[in-house]
């Protein structure tokens, strides 16, 4: 049994004709979720999936077994709600509510599809959306802060991406820093009480404390 263990880029370019001619590896989402499975590919050979683990696989992808053979993944039909709307303003309160519920949704330009679920089902068409039940694959977003593996194949994933990750970095380091800062104040404080108690001008500390005084202000 093969196993395939590595997940090509989506900066590697390769030709055309190699992943038109690669065997195709069908799963729905929540099999696309796992980073260990056993399972078929379309040509009825069985492969072991052996990736990083929060590797998310999308339609499209390209693995590589362990021999260098090419396998492509392909999102399979699926049992979804395909969301639509009367207006914009309809369609975003149903994400809005669809989002304070966790629920993996895919957005399009003008529809949101998620899993089946009859009591979403109901919200929803409450909310004044338009739904369907329907067979087609699914794809959701992912979360913003890199919440498992994302490579997106769209032109504005990078720059949604680098935005998010920038926001939780300055949030982080100023969070860091004004706690560092802090404590190295409350030190050179406890330093200049200790030379208070136990020197005098002949201790040779005077540059020392001033230093440590003008250091804390800073």
């Amino acid at each position: 049994m093969r196993t395939i263990d590595k997940l090509l880029g989506a900066h590697i370019k390769l030709a055309p004709v190699l992943i038109k001619r690669a065997p195709m590896l069908t799963l729905a989402f929540d099999a696309r979720c796992k980073s260990r499975l056993a399972a078929t590919l379309d040509s009825g050979e069985e492969v072991a999936l052996l990736l990083p683990r929060g590797t998310v696989l999308r339609d499209g992808d390209v693995l590589v077994a362990d021999d260098g053979g090419l396998v492509r993944v392909v999102a399979a039909p699926e049992s979804v709600l395909y969301v639509r709307a009367p207006d914009v303003l309809t369609l975003t309160r149903a994400a809005y509510h669809l989002g304070n519920r966790h629920t993996p949704v895919e957005v399009g330009v003008d529809y949101l599809k998620l899993e089946y679920d009859p009591v979403l089902a109901d919200m929803l068409k409450r909310l004044g959306a338009l739904v369907d039940q329907v067979e087609m694959p699914f794809q959701p977003e992912t979360g913003a802060y890199g919440g498992g593996h994302r490579h997106g194949h769209d032109e504005t994933f990078a720059e949604d991406y680098a935005l998010a990750q920038q926001v939780y970095g300055e949030h982080h380091g100023h969070a860091h820093s004004h706690e560092h800062g802090h404590a190295h104040e409350h030190a050179h404080d406890h330093d200049h009480d200790h030379a208070h108690g136990n020197c005098d001008s002949s201790c040779g500390h005077g540059h020392d404390h001033g230093h440590g005084h003008h250091h804390a202000h800073r």
